[in-house]
């Protein structure tokens, strides 16, 4: 990578939200925030300042389409991360890249780099 991309992160999880941003500074991304709220999700989406976001769908029972909406407005890319079927992804939201749960580092590398190709 000839320019160090940074991500946002929208987890609620410690855990993955470490795991996740172990992953990205191994792949060589930096990480520009990570937000474990819907609320403070969506603070850092309109404050922007990264090149793409990991957002996953449940926040503790909110769900983070709020979140999507204001990175599509922004033209930012993004992927979900999704447990399972009870984060179905409203049909606005179907061509959006998603990551399912639990994923290995390969699978986030292979995301981004689809994401970022395709943006």
């Amino acid at each position: 990578m000839s320019e160090r991309k940074t991500i946002f992160i929208v987890e609620d999880e410690p855990m993955i939200s470490l795991m996740l941003e172990d992953f990205l500074d191994t792949l060589g991304y930096g990480v520009s925030g990570i937000a474990d709220t819907l609320e403070s999700g969506h603070e850092g989406a309109c404050v922007g300042g990264f090149d793409a976001a990991i957002l996953d769908c449940n926040l503790s029972g909110d769900k983070v389409w709020p979140v999507a909406e204001v990175l599509i407005e922004r033209d930012v890319p993004f992927l979900f991360v999704t447990g399972g079927s009870s984060d179905d992804i409203p049909g606005r939201f179907t061509t959006c890249p998603t990551l399912e749960k639990p994923f290995t580092m390969a699978n986030v590398e292979s995301a981004l780099q689809r994401l970022f190709s395709a943006a």
